[in-house]
């Protein structure tokens, strides 16, 4: 049988991050994808049409996901054939995200709906088209799913992550201290072990 993996970065990341699981996936072919867009209806389709790629070469398909990777992947890849997704640090709400956000710079949706986007101070740029289309797009994600959970995770409360594990066909795992991106030695000792006891 052959199986493959499809890694999916998260903001600011790139395909090469895939080859770190070379060593601990045994028996995967593994891909990493470099989309080129920022929003989930640019994404969609490059993300899908690679899938369709390697689901043409393979019988066995496994995705990776890191961040909002993770929820670029479930927005793209709902419905399709895939024995298990693994996401690292996922935003799993993209909508409370946006709100979240919002509260944090002060805007109100009628500010963002008039203005269109705003700029805020933490680096991010609020847009009302991205906080319709993820009303009008939700997601219906139902492919078996293990998480990985950095309880020090400034983007995803644990509250939000647990409300995610109970409605899906998801299990949890909470790194204590860890943060949103895994990068210290002992985050990514963490996530290695976490992906060969998942995989």
């Amino acid at each position: 049988m052959k199986k493959a993996i499809l890694y999916i970065h998260g903001k600011g990341g790139n395909a090469k991050e895939a080859n770190r699981y070379q060593s601990v996936c045994i028996g995967y072919d593994i891909y990493g994808l470099d989309y080129k867009g920022e929003f989930p209806w640019d994404t969609q389709d490059e993300i899908e049409n690679e899938y369709k790629k390697l689901a043409m070469e393979y019988d066995e398909m496994t995705i990776v996901a890191n961040s909002i990777g993770a929820y670029f992947c479930m927005n793209a890849l709902q419905g399709q054939k895939i024995k298990k997704a693994l996401f690292i640090s996922p935003i799993v709400d993209m909508e409370k995200l946006i709100t979240d956000m919002m509260g944090w710079a002060n805007v109100t949706e009628k500010e963002l709906c008039q203005k269109g986007e705003i700029e805020t101070q933490f680096g991010e740029t609020l847009s009302w088209k991205y906080l319709e289309y993820v009303r009008n797009h939700p997601i219906n994600w139902k492919v078996p799913t293990a998480i990985l959970y950095a309880d020090q995770d400034h983007l995803t409360s644990r509250k939000t992550i647990e409300s995610y594990i109970q409605n899906h066909n998801a299990s949890l795992t909470i790194m204590e201290n860890g943060e949103h991106w895994f990068h210290t030695d002992e985050q990514l000792a963490f996530l290695d072990r976490w992906i060969t006891m998942n995989i």
